[in-house]
């Protein structure tokens, strides 16, 4: 909305599709929209077609596009953010991680230690995590630490155990991502983008991984509204990255018998905001192992699209996190308990 009359309006503008548009029709508008010097972004789904318009939309002349065949409506989407809208679209946004679908029917498990410690860990856990029903393998090579005496991971050795293991088991694999300068080199090695709780808002991060077509994983910020959640995304997706998956792993607020406080109601109130799939962190949301079990039963009770949790063959001898660590047969008791409550809330698992 402009402030004033030299405001410069980015981003509030969409063009709706009609259901019967062709697919020549589309291309029309996105090369008027880019001859006009607007970046159109095209949101395809089963019910409609969507473009969005980003740049100054001073520029954009609605009743001439209103007026051009196939064109439904166009409309001001109210929310700050556009492409993560669910006023821009309708329907469920389902993320695709090298065959395994985020956002579906089917709930999905992240599994894994939080540091890449060798070989034989990742291994080790890896096959135990697929077996017990996980469809993706997590695991750190990089690790912003609060002391920078502490493990900062094994850098691109890691990726490389990542790599072999992941070929080896048949499991895609997530890792964080700190630096855009690292973004080519994660992305040779790995199958989805993590961005952390601490890189939530670094723009120019967002923007790198934004310019690939890698899925991201987007955790929430410690101290940083919904709203700021969802606009971190959509530095993603105006990239051309419309791959992004959120993720809650808990806010500080001012307990301190928890390392973050885990607020489940994100879960609801991100469906009825964005399109986006969202996954529960227990392990970072409690930071305390033996409330993973019940926030991870809790996550999938609130409609959460899967779920991320830290395992290592030994917590206790982890070498990050080992206190909000479980063990492998831990994390099968909890995929054997989530089930019903997935079937209960019409989901599989």
């Amino acid at each position: 909305m402009n402030l004033n009359n030299n405001s410069l309006t980015i981003g509030n503008m969409i063009i709706v599709m009609q259901k019967s548009s062709t697919e020549e029709q589309v291309q029309r508008i996105i090369r008027e929209l880019e001859e006009k010097g607007l970046q159109p972004q095209p949101l395809i789904g089963t019910e409609r077609t969507v473009i969005a318009v980003i740049g100054d939309e001073r520029l954009l002349d609605e009743r001439h596009f209103r007026g051009l065949p196939g064109v439904s409506k166009v409309m001001t989407v109210l929310q700050p953010f556009k492409l993560a809208s669910r006023d821009t679209k309708h329907e469920d946004t389902i993320v695709n991680v090298s065959g395994v679908e985020i956002g579906g029917k089917e709930l999905v498990v992240m599994a894994g230690p939080c540091s890449v410690e060798g070989h034989e860990q990742l291994l080790e856990t890896a096959k135990a995590v697929k077996a017990a029903g996980a469809k993706i393998l997590r695991g750190g090579a990089f690790k912003p630490r609060t002391s920078p005496h502490s493990f900062q991971g094994m850098g691109e050795e890691g990726l490389k155990i990542m790599k072999a293991v992941s070929e080896e088991v048949g499991i895609p694999t997530v890792t964080e991502t700190l630096d855009p300068r690292h973004v080519e080199l994660v992305e040779k090695y790995v199958d989805m983008f993590q961005i952390g709780a601490r890189n939530m808002q670094n723009f120019e991060l967002l923007k790198e991984v934004g310019k690939t077509q890698t899925p991201v994983l987007l955790k929430r910020g410690p101290s940083s509204t919904i709203q700021e959640f969802i606009l971190a995304a959509e530095y993603i997706m105006k990239e051309g990255n419309l791959n992004v998956v959120l993720c809650e792993r808990g806010i500080k607020t001012f307990e301190t018998d928890t390392r973050n406080t885990l607020p489940l109601a994100t879960v609801p109130l991100i469906k009825e905001m964005s399109h986006l799939p969202i996954i529960v962190d227990p392990s970072h949301g409690t930071g305390r192992r033996s409330f993973i079990k019940p926030m991870s039963l809790a996550g999938v009770a609130a409609g959460a699209d899967g779920l991320m949790i830290e395992v290592h063959p030994n917590p206790d001898e982890a070498w990050t996190d080992g206190d909000q660590s479980i063990t492998p047969q831990a994390f099968e008791e909890i995929m054997k308990a989530a089930k019903p409550v997935a079937g209960a809330v019409d989901r599989t698992l």
